[in-house]
């Protein structure tokens, strides 16, 4: 990249990330395409760490998540090795060798094998993965251990971020306190099936990897799977959750019991979702667009994320435009059920139209102050149905360009 990317105006600052119990990190410098800071990250889990995980749905995805979607059948964990700088993506054989050396390595470092290593990669596509230089690191890592650096390790697996992302929660279950502690990274090519996103969520409560597993593909679908920065859908894109068992609650997988767990799960994942987009590659603002009254649930995502996809909305948010033909527009272009005679829009929670037409006596004025601000709320109602469905992006501003044609140099 060509010089520092300034911080987004919508960073929020790390929150407080307690030891979790069964987890130890260690981050370190590999070199493998940044100079001066950390890019890899090693993870170490107690003894029957269950695990699950939810992957890009591009067709061309990563040698690591390739491996991952092998490893996760077997349900258990007992370490993450991740790396940024080189997405280990497109690279045929040369990338299989790289992600089988780098877990063996890993395997040997923490005593355990293969198949419970998981990997992940972030960074430039079609350039080979110099696994040599991940596992030339891994013995210091593993002297360096630690149950505190989750700030750390949430630094070390950046690219484009302009700042780490982390969210805690407790929750009770069993009668015992568990902790929920995430991080995740990525600021562009955002797009479900969420993109060059990484995530790595722990626990140290008891679950066993089938009810993990239902959880985390739940809350995946209404939280990192709603957020789109630029349409696009990276072959990187990884959410991985561990439970170490470590907090003292008995195994269980009744939902009932789960409640509480899930809650704190769901505002983990979506306060570091909309994380992401607060940190979208240029961005200024952070959009809310909720679609109301379509025909389905599924055909108001649709909707919606035609309207978070439009460059033609984004550039105008990035202007302060309240232009809604343009909102109307990206509806229409969904292919979703649609009638203009019933169709409604509201920026700021200010209608500008309904039933098809202008409001009457409609007064800009609190539209044009509210889209002066840094989170703006669009809202559609489609007059169909009963379907909604709410949906985060950023605006598209001059940055996105400036970081993105400059990426490789």
């Amino acid at each position: 990249m060509a010089g520092p990317i300034p911080t987004s105006p919508l960073a929020l600052p790390l929150p407080k990330l307690p030891p979790l119990a069964g987890v130890r990190l260690a981050t370190g410098e590999a070199g493998i395409r940044y100079k001066g800071r950390t890019d890899v990250l090693l993870a170490d889990f107690a003894e029957g760490t269950t695990v699950a995980g939810v992957f890009t749905k591009n067709l061309c995805p990563g040698a690591p998540v390739s491996y991952c979607r092998e490893a996760i059948k077997g349900g258990l964990a007992r370490g993450l090795v991740v790396n940024a700088g080189n997405a280990n993506v497109f690279n045929g054989l040369l990338g299989v060798r790289a992600v089988e050396t780098t877990a063996a390595a890993a395997a040997a470092t923490l005593g355990t094998t293969p198949e419970q290593i998981f990997l992940a990669s972030t960074g430039v596509i079609g350039e080979p993965l110099p696994a040599h230089k991940i596992v030339a690191v891994l013995d210091t890592l593993k002297a360096n251990l630690a149950a505190d650096r989750f700030a750390e390790a949430a630094q070390a697996i950046m690219t484009t971020d302009t700042f780490p992302k982390a969210s805690t929660r407790t929750a009770r279950l069993g009668g015992v306190e568990v902790r929920v502690t995430g991080i995740a990274k990525g600021s562009g090519m955002i797009a479900p099936d969420m993109a060059t996103m990484l995530s790595f969520i722990f626990t140290d409560a008891a679950i066993p990897a089938p009810a993990l597993q239902a959880m985390l593909s739940k809350g995946v679908d209404t939280t990192f799977n709603c957020i789109t920065i630029d349409s696009d859908t990276s072959t990187s894109d990884t959410v991985l959750l561990f439970a170490t068992g470590q907090a003292g609650n008995a195994p269980t997988e009744d939902p009932g019991e789960l409640g509480e767990f899930r809650r704190a799960l769901h505002e983990v994942m979506h306060e570091l979702a909309l994380m992401v987009v607060r940190d979208g590659e240029g961005a200024q603002k952070l959009v809310q667009i909720t679609v109301d009254g379509a025909v389905s649930n599924a055909s108001a995502r649709k909707i919606a994320m035609a309207i978070a996809n439009s460059p033609l909305v984004k550039t105008a948010i990035a202007g302060e435009d309240a232009n809604w033909g343009r909102i109307v527009m990206a509806v229409g272009k969904a292919g979703e059920p649609a009638d203009r005679d019933k169709l409604g829009v509201a920026v700021g929670g200010t209608w500008m139209a309904q039933a098809g037409g202008i409001v009457p006596g409609y007064d800009e004025t609190p539209v044009v102050a509210h889209m002066k601000g840094q989170e703006i709320n669009i809202e559609v109602d489609i007059g169909l149905g009963q379907g909604r469905a709410t949906v985060w992006t950023c605006d598209l501003t001059h940055g996105y360009i400036d970081i993105n044609g400059s990426y490789r140099s």
